[in-house]
C-alpha cells in the first residue's frame, strides 16, 4: 500500500516524539509499504519565528524565515529514519527532487507539481522521502508558503498526485471527536465522517484536518486522522469518507415560507426549540431556517404548509411572546455548494447582482461554511439556476 504519512508540530514536538514517529514509519515500511511523509514545524516553533518578526520585512524573506521550522523537522526527522536502517532523504524547496511548485500568482501549478509528485512516487521502493510541509517553490525558484494548515494541503495534494491509497494525519487528537474533550464529558472518536461535514465542522472552529486540504481529495483517496501515540499508522482514527464536490442543486419541490413572528422572540430561550420541536413531533420536515429579531422563518414542502401553519398557529396561541404565524407558498431554493463559498469576499455580490439585473427577487439568502442557499418564487427557479450555474 502507498500511504502519505503527515506528522503535525505537536506529533514531532520533541526528541522522543520523533522517535516514535520513525518507528511507526520504520514499521510500516518493514511492512512492506510505500510511505512518503510531510512534515510539520516542530512544536511551536512556526508560530514562535513569526512572533519575533518584530521589522519589516518583505514576503519573499518572511517566507525564508518561517521555512526554518519544517526544514528543521525533516532534517531531523530523516536522521532518525537513517539510524533505524531506512534509506531516507529531505526534500525542501530548492532540492532538484522538490514537488510543491506555485505559478506567478501564488497559486498551485497544478500540471507542474502532479508531474513531479509522480516522480517522487517512482522512487517510493527505494526510499522514504520526507517533505517540508506548508512551503512550495515559486517559478522563479523562491520558497513561498502555502498558507495556514499548509502542512495538511502539502499532505493530501500529494496523496492525490502521487497516486497512493492513503493519507495519513499523524496529531495530537483521537481523530474527530463527538465534542472537545477539554470541554464536554464523554466525549468519543467518531470513526467516520463525511468529506462534507468535516469541512463544515473545520470553518467553524474545528481544528482537526485544514479545509484547504480537503479540497484535493476524492473519492478514490482516502483520508484518516490518528493520534501520534498509538504509534500505528495504518489503523485506528477518524476515516474521512467521500469526495467534496461544487455543485449548483435546484430543490425539485417547491417549498412552503412559514413565517412566525413575536416580540424580540430571538432573545426569549427556547422559542426555536418549542416551534421546531412541533413541527418534528408531526414529522414535518424542516427544509431551512431563517430568524430575525422578531421573526423565524421555516421552509417546509409545500404539501406540507396547511398542516404546518396549523401546527404552529397552536404554539402562537399557546405563547405570550409570539404573535402571529403567515404562510407564503411555492419558493424555490437553489444551493451553491463547494469551495470556501462564505469565506470568499464578494461571493455573495456576485451570485446577487445577476438575479437583480434579471429583475428576480430574493426572498432569503442561507449561509453555511461552504454552501450559499438562494431563496426564490418558484416561478424564477429555472433562470435564477441557470445564472447560478453560468457562475460556478
Amino acid at each position: 500500500m502507498r500511504v502519505v504519512a503527515k506528522f503535525g508540530g505537536t506529533s514531532l514536538g520533541s526528541g522522543d516524539r520523533i522517535n516514535r514517529a520513525a518507528d511507526s514509519i520504520a514499521a510500516a515500511v518493514e511492512d512492506g509499504h510505500e510511505i512518503a511523509v510531510v512534515a510539520s514545524a516542530m512544536g511551536s516553533s512556526t508560530d514562535d519565528l513569526l512572533d519575533e518578526i518584530t521589522f519589516e520585512t518583505d514576503d519573499a524573506d518572511r517566507a525564508q524565515i518561517v521555512s526554518m521550522g519544517e526544514r528543521t523537522s525533516v532534517r531531523m526527522l530523516k536522521a532518525a529514519l537513517s539510524a533505524r536502517g531506512i534509506d531516507a532523504t529531505f526534500l525542501e524547496p530548492g532540492s532538484d527532487d522538490w514537488p510543491v511548485v506555485t505559478d506567478e500568482y501564488g497559486e498551485v501549478n497544478v500540471e507542474q507539481t502532479h508531474e513531479r509528485a509522480l516522480a517522487v512516487a517512482d522512487e517510493l521502493e527505494d526510499t522514504v522521502p520526507v517533505i517540508t510541509g506548508f512551503l512550495a517553490e515559486g517559478p522563479d525558484g523562491s520558497i513561498t508558503t502555502l498558507g495556514r494548515g499548509g502542512s495538511d494541503t502539502t499532505a493530501v495534494m500529494m496523496g492525490k498526485y502521487m497516486d497512493a491509497d492513503e493519507v495519513v494525519i499523524v496529531t495530537d487528537v483521537e481523530g474527530v471527536m463527538t465534542g472537545d474533550p477539554h470541554v464536554v464529558e464523554g466525549a468519543r472518536n467518531v470513526g467516520e465522517i463525511s468529506v462534507d461535514e468535516l469541512r463544515n465542522l473545520s470553518f467553524r472552529g474545528a481544528e482537526v484536518v485544514a479545509p484547504s486540504a480537503l479540497s484535493y481529495k476524492d473519492g478514490s483517496l482516502d483520508v484518516r486522522v490518528v493520534h501520534y501515540q498509538h504509534g500505528d499508522l495504518l489503523s485506528g482514527g477518524t476515516s474521512i469518507e467521500g469526495q467534496f464536490q461544487n455543485l449548483v442543486d435546484l430543490r425539485e419541490r417547491p417549498l412552503a415560507c412559514l413565517t412566525v413572528a413575536g416580540r424580540a422572540i430571538r432573545n426569549q430561550p427556547g422559542v426555536f426549540h418549542h416551534l421546531s420541536e412541533a413541527l418534528s413531533e408531526s414529522d414535518v420536515n424542516i427544509d431551512a431556517v431563517a430568524s430575525g429579531l422578531d421573526t423565524v422563518t421555516f421552509y417546509i414542502d409545500e404539501d406540507e404548509a396547511e398542516r404546518a401553519e396549523n401546527i404552529l398557529h397552536r404554539e402562537v396561541i399557546a405563547r405570550d411572546e409570539l404573535s402571529s404565524v403567515t404562510v407564503d407558498s411555492s419558493s424555490a431554493v437553489i444551493r451553491v455548494t463547494g469551495g470556501e463559498l462564505p469565506n470568499q469576499p464578494g461571493v455573495i455580490s456576485e451570485i446577487v447582482n445577476p438575479l437583480a439585473e434579471a429583475r428576480i427577487n430574493v426572498h432569503d439568502i442561507i449561509t453555511s461554511a461552504t454552501s450559499v442557499a438562494i431563496f426564490v418564487d418558484w416561478e424564477d427557479r429555472e433562470e435564477t439556476l441557470e445564472l447560478t450555474q453560468d457562475l460556478f
